[in-house]
Formats: structure tokens, C-alpha cells, sequence
């Protein structure tokens, strides 16, 4: 067990556990993306390959050790607090400081300023304080230096050179469950096989999963080894399979026994030897207790099943963090963690969880590196706190965490070269994609989008926060950087970008990845992008992608510009093709081309592909976003607009959540309803004859298109002809 501070153990046997459970309201605090990183770091380093310890390569941050925090209240009448802290701590009232470690406070009535000081050097410094309206929440103030001095006659020093955020919480709003002790919710669960042979046992729990294993009935003399397996050939392959536990056994009597580390597995083979013996084996399921808001259903019983099995795949990616996958790395990456923002907020819209991945991430100043080491990764970041205010409407965190944007961005726009461009530097890891054979020498111009989306991510954050002379120099350096974008490598006559430019000079080679990012970045004019999808896009002489990564990108580019008929036999062909092979979650690289085992080989190993990647789940994204057709067009859903496209389907049906309600679809060849509970949208649709709508008025725009204003809370029945 943790250890608790001295405050908290004092109340439990002075007053019960009655007290403790007087104000609900309350909430633990700290310093705003402390926690986040402070947790991030556990759960990153938890990796083992083959029992060895095996650390992330990046520079890993730390809390802040000593932490002021505070709040003014103004109370009607007296009233007693009680304070709770992870940590040594002391108290002041209106600056006044008050002996010893106090465990509760009278405040006054009248105007009052509390503050408590914190330091913890092994975990998060934070607190809890309750009262009847006095409560610590994110409106309390915290600083990690409060630059307070005193003179030679005892005056204090004026505090105004101190930079105070609003505190960081979350859901912890227990006191005796402090930040330290936070562990995601177990629940038991049995295989439906097991396998004896002699003195080994093969356990099939059924479809991919994640957790503990628990051996029951556990005696005797020996040792036992446990290979795990996200397949029955990785379980069986005692010297290749990529995760194992051993032990050592010398128990007389039964006992029940829980391995140390959850692992992501379907199949285990448990080998022992001695006398041990074994009654029986199960598993504690470990997961982040997220609902599904969204949902998706249709006449196509295989897209059916693509959806669900992409929700099970993300949930299982969704724990402390957004991870990239739950066998081998289960590190935080951004380019991974940008996808599952995208899907989460079509399925959980668990904004929390984008949030803290988003801080775990980003780490501390000064920056020395790229997020992960590489330089697409850095600038997933900002597209993820783009989309994030888009999709929440969150404005404190932008606030907040601004002068960390700021950081970023200058070491970005620090390693440009004479021509303003970005190649990579020593140390900085060039992705895009898993290619055979692909460039990275150069100036990519996959890179330069990437970072002009940045730039203007950065003048969007830099108007929220008033930053007028950055929002000015954010938007000229995007401007410039995307006229050089298309004087540099737009190739008329292959009607693409090329992927390259070496020594100032353009490539002829033609990739995927800039041209389908600059047709949903909405970079070209429309002939270009018509260029693009048949010169790129539907050209099959293009290198192909064979990761559900960049397939991802690819088939939105595809659905925006209207390809969903398509895009639909694409997603039934590719994950499809990954179910046909009895895929209970979605893979990290999936290529029809290979055969049995090859499905299961990447990085020179056996078993080093991920059968349970966070960027698989694309489906959710595609089928929420462009074929119900719903996304926001102001923060936070604030207006919106629905564009369903059945893509070849005879209905479909769905629920996109939002911040403050529900939007319900429900879309066949003659009838749309919609049902919305938050803010005000449009459907808009295509129609060959004219369309009826009790209660609204349409309107048509021409070539076939109307329009139709959602006002929350109403509901609407569209009977229209495909």
C-alpha cells in the first residue's frame, strides 16, 4: 500500500470514515500535467521483452517536487475544512502561517485566502480539501515557485512576478484514493479452452485480451514458465514469443497466485516441472471502464462486424493513456495517440484521455528533441490539440499549456535550413510510414505539411490566448510555407507533389502520403485535387500502403472527396481480409500478399507484429465522420454539420456523441432522421426528387443538394430519392 500523509491516517482514527465522504464535489489536485507525466512514466516503463526491463529511448520528465497552492473565498458564514495532501505540507490563512500540520481549518466569514504548500518527491505533490462550500477543483490556483521573499524588517515581497495555472484533476474524488493509488478496474474472467498434455497446459481465452494470469492452486516444488501469445504459434514458440513470465515454485499447500505484470495475449502455454501442480488457470481483465457513446449499424452484416471489432480493438488501446499497442511496446506515440484521438471521438469522446495523453507527451521544458525522437510525431501534436479545441471546445487548456506550444514550435522552426524547410538533423527519426524501400533523405514534403498544419495550429492557440504578435508571425510563417509547399513540389505533369526535394533539387518520385493529407487539409484547389485522386489515389503504380496507419489517411482523403462507394469495398477488402483470418482485433500491418505465419513476423522477429494496434480501429473514424457525415464546424460542436453518404449501403444507422449531447442518424435510400441534443446543425443532402420534411424548411442549393437547419432537441424525418 501507499503511503498516505500523516493527515489523512490521523482523521481515519480521530473520526471515522463518515467524514470522509461528506462532500462529493471535491476533488485530489496538482499542478496541471504533472500527474499526467508523472503517471505516464509508470506505465511506460512497465515493457518487458522476454522478461527484460526494456525502457522508452526518449527523455523521459518528472514532476515538480514543491507546490503552492491556493484559493480567495469569500464566505457568508464560518467554516471548518479538511485538509488531506500527498506529501509534507503546511497551511496558511491570509498569508498568516498556521502551526504544526493542521488537519482542519476555520475559515472565517468574509473574504479569505487559503494556501497550502506541498512537497513529494516520490509522487505528485497535491491535495484535497473539504468543507461544506470550501472544495479543492481545477478553479484553484497552483504555482511551483511563488518567488516570495522577506525584507530585513519582515514585509513580505509583493508576489507578482509568480505565473499561477489552474490546478489540475480528474475523476479522483475520494480522499482516501489519492492520484498515487490510481489503478485501472480488473474483472475476472475464464478461458473457453484448456489443454493438458503432461506437465504443460495451452489456455485459450478466446479472443485477444489483456490482464493478468492466474494460476489456481498452485503447489509443490519447481519452476513454471508462462508464453504468452496474441496467436497459438507465438503461445507455442518458447523461444521466440515476445512476452514470458517465470517462476519459482516451493509451496506445500494450494495457493492462488497473480502474475506481477498484465500482458496482452489470447492464447497462453504454461510449462512446469517437479511436482508442481496446477487445478486451473484465469485471467484478471484489465481495462479503463470507458462507455461507448457512439455506435454504428447497418445493412452489411461484415461492415457490422469491422465496427465492433474496431470499438474492441480501441478499447483495449484506451488504458491509463492512448497507447499504441498492448503486446510489445505499450508506450504513448504520438502519430498512434493522434489516430485514437480521432476514433475516441467517435466512440467514447473520452476527452480526458486525450488530454492527459496530450501532456504525458509533451513532458517539460527545455525541449531537447523531437516528441518520441521523431519529427512527424511532433507534429501529430499540434494536430491533436487543433482537433481537441475543435472537437471539445477546451480553451483552458490551450491557455494553460500555450508557452509549452510556444517551446515546441521555436525548436521546430530552430532546425530549418537556409531555405525555411525542415530534413532531418542527428538524432531526429524521419517515419512517415512502414515502406519498403521508402526516402527519408531530404526535404520531405510530407514533413513540410505536417508543419505548416502546425504553424497554423499555433496562429489558431495564439488568437484564444491573445497573443496577437504570434498569431501574426504563426500565420505568415504558414502562408510562406505553403506557397514554398506547392512552388517546391507540386509536379504538373505527374499531378502530385513529389515526395522529395535533395540539395534544392525536386524528385520525380511520387508518394502517397502529402498528396492525400494536403486533400483533407484542403491545400489544393479543386482540379488539383481531381489530379491527385486519379494520378495517386486510384493509381495503382503508386507504392500501395499496406499499414492500417497511413491506410487510415488515405481512404479519408478518398471519402472527402465523395470516393465512399469505394472506400467501403476497400475497408470490406482490407479488414475484412484481416477477419477472414480470424482476426479478433485489428493488426499493425495487415498485407493480403503474405501467407500463415508471415502475418504474424515485422522487425526481424517471428512474433514482432502487433495484433492489436490502436491505428487498426480507423473504421470508427471513417463510418462516424463520412458516412453518417457528422463533425463539428465550431468548437465543441457549437454548429455542426451531417452529410450522410451510404456509400453503397441500402441504410445505416448511428449516434455521434459530443460534449453535450447525442447526435442520432439514421440514413436509407428514401428517408433521413436526425435528432440532435446539442447546438445547431445542417443536414445537408443529395436528393433527384424534391425532398419533404414536416416542420422545416429546405432549402435547395442547387445540383441536387438541400439543406436542412437542426435545431437541438428536435427531431426530423427526411423522405427524399437517391
Amino acid at each position: 500500500m501507499k503511503k498516505f500523509s500523516i493527515a489523512v491516517l490521523l482523521l481515519i482514527s480521530v473520526f471515522g470514515t463518515d467524514i470522509l465522504h461528506a462532500q462529493s464535489k471535491a476533488a485530489w489536485i496538482w499542478y496541471p500535467g504533472d500527474f499526467e507525466i508523472w503517471l505516464g512514466n509508470k506505465m511506460q516503463n512497465r515493457r518487458t521483452e522476454r522478461g527484460a526491463f526494456l525502457p522508452p529511448f526518449w527523455r523521459m520528465d518528472s514532476h515538480y517536487v514543491l507546490m503552492d497552492f491556493h484559493k480567495v473565498f469569500n464566505l457568508a458564514a464560518p467554516e471548518e475544512v479538511t485538509l488531506y495532501a500527498e506529501g509534507s505540507y503546511n497551511v496558511k490563512l491570509d498569508s498568516k502561517m498556521l502551526p504544526g500540520r493542521p488537519q482542519k481549518v476555520t475559515i472565517p466569514a468574509g473574504e479569505h485566502r487559503l494556501n497550502i504548500k506541498v512537497y513529494n518527491q516520490n509522487q505528485v505533490p497535491a491535495i484535497f480539501v473539504q468543507g461544506k462550500t470550501v472544495v479543492s477543483d481545477s478553479t484553484w490556483k497552483v504555482t511551483y515557485e511563488d518567488k516570495e521573499w522577506i525584507d530585513a524588517t519582515g514585509m513580505v515581497s509583493s508576489q507578482s512576478g509568480t505565473k499561477w495555472l489552474q490546478a489540475g484533476s480528474w475523476n479522483f474524488h475520494d480522499p482516501l484514493m489519492p492520484p498515487s493509488r490510481f489503478k485501472l478496474d480488473v474483472q475476472p474472467q475464464l478461458p473457453v479452452k484448456t489443454t493438458r498434455s503432461g506437465q504443460s497446459m495451452l489456455v485459450d481465452f478466446g479472443k485477444e485480451t489483456f490482464g493478468f494470469i492466474q494460476l489456481h492452486g498452485l503447489k509443490g516444488n519447481g519452476k513454471v514458465a508462462i508464453y504468452y501469445g496474441e496467436s497459438q504459434e507465438e503461445a507455442l514458440a518458447t523461444t521466440t514469443c515476445e512476452t514470458l513470465d517465470q517462476l519459482d515454485v516451493q509451496q506445500a499447500a494450494a495457493k492462488d497466485s497473480t502474475m506481477p505484470l498484465s500482458k496482452a495475449f489470447r492464447f497462453v502455454n504454461i510449462q512446469y516441472e517437479g511436482d508442481v501442480k496446477i487445478d486451473s488457470v484465469s485471467m484478471l481483465y484489465e481495462y479503463l471502464p470507458v462507455a461507448n457513446r457512439g455506435s454504428f449499424h447497418c445493412s452489411d452484416e461484415q461492415v457490422n462486424q469491422i465496427w465492433n471489432v474496431a470499438a474492441y480493438t480501441l478499447h483495449l488501446n484506451t488504458r491509463e493513456f492512448f497507447i499504441d499497442g498492448i503486446k510489445r511496446d505499450r508506450w504513448i506515440w504520438s502519430g498512434d495517440a493522434y489516430q485514437s484521438f480521432l476514433m475516441s471521438y467517435y466512440l467514447f469522446f473520452d476527452a480526458p484521455t486525450v488530454s492527459r495523453t496530450l501532456l504525458a507527451l509533451r513532458g517539460k521544458d527545455p525541449v531537447s528533441s523531437h516528441i518520441n525522437t521523431i519529427m512527424d510525431y511532433t507534429f501529430y501534436w499540434f494536430l491533436g490539440i487543433y482537433d481537441y479545441y475543435l472537437y471539445t471546445g477546451d480553451e483552458t487548456f490551450i491557455q494553460q499549456f500555450y508557452p509549452r506550444m510556444q517551446s515546441l514550435i521555436e525548436f521546430c522552426l530552430q532546425r530549418r535550413n537556409k531555405d525555411g524547410m525542415l530534413e532531418g538533423l542527428p538524432g531526429d527519426w524521419v517515419f512517415i510510414d512502414w515502406a519498403d524501400g521508402l526516402s527519408k533523405q531530404g526535404e520531405v514534403s510530407f514533413e513540410q505539411l505536417l508543419f505548416c498544419r502546425s504553424l497554423e495550429t499555433m496562429a489558431l492557440c495564439a488568437d484564444l490566448v491573445k497573443d496577437n504578435a504570434g498569431a501574426a508571425q504563426y500565420k505568415q510563417l504558414a502562408a510562406g510555407l505553403r506557397t514554398k509547399l506547392f512552388a517546391y513540389y507540386w509536379n504538373a505533369g505527374k499531378q502530385a507533389l513529389v515526395h522529395s526535394r535533395i540539395n534544392g533539387n525536386p524528385t520525380n518520385y511520387v508518394t502517397r502520403y502529402s498528396n492525400m493529407f494536403s486533400i483533407f487539409f484542403d491545400y489544393l484547389n479543386e482540379a488539383q485535387k481531381q489530379g491527385v485522386k486519379q494520378h495517386v489515389l486510384l493509381n495503382d503504380s503508386v507504392q500501395q500502403i499496406t499499414t492500417p496507419y497511413m491506410r487510415f489517411y488515405e481512404l479519408e482523403a478518398l471519402c472527402a472527396m465523395g470516393e465512399q462507394n469505394y472506400v467501403l469495398k476497400e475497408m470490406k477488402d482490407y479488414w475484412g481480409g484481416m477477419l477472414k483470418l480470424g482476426a479478433t482485433s485489428f493488426w499493425e500491418k495487415y498485407d493480403p500478399k503474405e501467407k500463415g505465419a508471415e502475418h504474424y513476423a515485422m522487425y526481424g522477429r517471428p512474433f514482432g507484429r502487433s495484433l492489436c494496434h490502436a491505428w487498426g480501429a480507423s473504421p470508427i473514424y471513417l463510418l462516424g465522420k463520412y458516412y453518417l457525415g457528422v463533425r463539428p464546424t465550431a468548437p465543441a460542436y457549437k454548429s455542426w454539420i451531417m452529410e450522410p453518404a451510404l456509400g453503397g449501403l441500402q441504410w445505416m444507422e448511428g449516434t455521434v456523441p459530443t460534449p453535450d449531447g447525442d447526435i442520432k442518424v439514421y440514413c436509407s435510400t428514401k428517408q433521413i432522421k436526425v435528432q440532435s441534443g446539442t447546438g445547431t446543425g445542417i443536414l445537408r443532402f443529395k436528393s433527384k426528387s424534391k425532398p419533404v420534411c414536416a416542420g422545416a424548411e429546405i432549402n435547395a442549393r442547387g445540383n441536387g443538394v438541400y439543406e436542412i437547419t437542426i435545431e437541438k432537441g428536435k427531431a426530423y424525418e427526411v423522405k427524399y430519392g437517391l
